[in-house]
């Protein structure tokens, strides 16, 4: 959305115009807000009711070892339509692309309901994908238009609690629907998908009656090459992370996807930087070091999220043994702890006007809960679990909108869709990574870890394969084995689920390093921006100043 406010705010040199927002008052903005929370909702639950019933998903489909491609099909779709959203927004308006966004997602979500395989799911879950791409991006491009800086973290609130509620009850309602006995028809985990329709008429009807926001149109170039550069790059990565443990990671296949992806790569920051302004993703964002090493962030920080928040369901159900209702809300501590430190960290940017504590923090705590989480045994006490669920959600929790408005703050308004759609997207694209190499880490130890924990047990490895079933296809078959006969199964899961979250701890020490060469821009529009209208001077207006000079 540009107004002619805007258009004067976003004059060359002028680095950061945010300050002049429309002038709209609380209440419009909760209306509009309302609006773009019926839409959030659809793409928040969708992350999380898959993630408790994909282990019944795939039993039934009969495909346990590719159910990454549940995930990681949504995510290579969502990643890639997500900045083709920000452009197309930026140029045309933000409400017809986030009304095609829910109308795409339905679409996608009722063909997911009728698969019948785990490929036919995989490509209906691409079709969602499409939609989700623009769902939470433009939410969180359109608050950004709406609201100065310093009052954004307050305003996500909102979004936050979406989000908190989706991330509670995503878990819970998938568990539930996985093991529902048939309803009309339908086994019970199909309407996990089946749930989105009626969702998305009331988003559809929702957002089309109060998203009424300004918008002045400019013509320019739709930056289509850079969109296919993009997926011929991402795809064959994506697919040499998903197969290599089968095709071996250096075999001809994966050597074949390695040069493609490099093409891709190359080819699109050539597209890119002809492109110019007009690209998907600007390439003069990247000089700005904040906006660089925020995003660099992001990415690592969307590794372990999304690697974590599907193992851990998978722990509770196939080592454990919970239904998939009961590893939902096991799942409880976790989300808690993202939506408490969220709520916490909003807080505290909006009266301070500082952000960078916030990821730091959350980064060393993932680090922390996840090697914890990698000591956990096959029959570690499930409250243990849970504290070191609630630790991780509170690291992530400090994270996730932190990263995006350090990346909203550090460029012009006139960036504003492509540059949160640029944050959303490379988050998206480390989780896309993260789910395909931890589940291929999984399923490509598992074996292994299993024939060493029937040695261990006593037992020869060839009485795992005696065992009536093919837990790399179906793990039902476990809760029915004597535990004698099971335990090497339960310890081989444990071990390599502990090898991932390793990794995991890994990954988010990483993403504290980084981000400690983060450079902070103190965020404008709160309550030093009053100051300085009232003509007081504060220390916090000065700092603001010279860091934008």
């Amino acid at each position: 959305m540009t107004t002619a406010a805007q258009e004067s705010a976003a004059r060359p040199g002028d680095p950061h115009p945010e300050d002049d927002a429309p002038a709209l008052s609380h209440r419009q903005i909760v209306v509009i807000l309302i609006g773009l929370m019926t839409g959030m909702f659809l793409a928040a639950l969708d992350q999380t009711v898959v993630g408790t019933a994909i282990r019944t998903i795939a039993d039934d489909l009969h495909g346990l070892s590719m159910q990454a491609w549940i995930t990681t099909a949504y995510l290579i779709t969502a990643t890639i339509s997500t900045p083709i959203y920000g452009k197309l927004s930026d140029i045309y308006g933000r409400k017809p692309f986030y009304l095609a966004a829910i109308t795409i997602f339905v679409v996608g979500s009722l063909a997911s309901a009728f698969a019948e395989s785990m490929y036919s799911l995989a490509a209906f879950r691409a079709v969602q994908g499409v939609g989700a791409g623009g769902l939470m991006s433009l939410a969180l491009t359109i608050l950004g238009d709406l609201v100065p800086p310093r009052e954004r973290a307050r305003y996500q609130g909102f979004f936050l609690a979406v989000f908190g509620t989706s991330t509670v009850l995503g878990p819970v309602l998938g568990g539930f629907f996985a093991g529902l006995d048939p309803v009309f028809g339908f086994e019970g985990w199909r309407w996990v998908f089946l749930v989105n329709v009626p969702l998305g008429a009331i988003a559809l009807f929702v957002v089309a009656k109060v998203l009424n926001v300004p918008h002045t149109r400019h013509d320019h170039r739709i930056d289509w090459w850079g969109g296919f550069a993009l997926v011929v790059c991402l795809v064959p990565l994506l697919l040499v992370a998903e197969q290599g443990r089968e095709w071996g990671w250096g075999s001809q296949a994966a050597l074949i996807c390695y040069v493609v992806g490099a093409i891709g790569l190359v080819l699109f920051l050539a597209v890119e930087r002809r492109m110019g302004d007009e690209a998907l993703i600007p390439l003069r964002l990247f000089r700005n070091s904040t906006f660089s090493v925020a995003i660099a962030g992001g990415v690592i920080v969307g590794i372990a999220m999304f690697g974590a928040m599907m193992l851990i369901p998978q722990y509770l159900q196939i080592v454990q043994g919970y239904s998939p209702t009961a590893s939902g809300m096991l799942m409880l501590p976790l989300m808690v702890g993202v939506m408490s430190a969220s709520v916490i960290s909003g807080q505290l940017t909006s009266r301070t006007g500082r952000y960078k504590i916030f990821p730091l923090v959350g980064t060393a705590l993932m680090t922390v809960g996840m090697v914890l989480f990698a000591q956990v045994e096959w029959n570690t006490p499930v409250w243990k679990s849970m504290i070191v669920m609630a630790i991780i959600g509170f690291g992530l929790g400090n994270c996730m909108q932190t990263l995006i408005i350090a990346v909203q703050n550090a460029g012009p308004r006139r960036d504003m869709g492509v540059s949160t759609a640029s944050a959303t997207f490379f988050r998206q694209i480390g989780g896309t990574l993260g789910v395909a190499v931890f589940l291929s880490i999984v399923f490509s130890t598992l074996t292994d870890n299993i024939a060493a924990a029937f040695t261990a047990s006593g037992l020869p490895p060839e009485a795992m394969r005696s065992v009536n079933g093919n837990v790399m296809e179906d793990s039902s078959f476990l809760q029915q084995l004597p535990i004698e006969q099971a335990e090497p199964f339960f310890v081989g899961f444990t071990e390599s689920i502990s090898s991932v979250f390793y990794l995991g701890a890994a990954v988010s020490a990483l993403a504290f390093v980084v981000l400690l060469f983060m450079k902070e821009i103190p965020l404008t529009g709160g309550p030093a921006k009053k100051d300085a209208e009232a003509g007081n001077d504060s220390p916090e207006t000065d700092s603001a100043a010279a860091a934008m000079a």
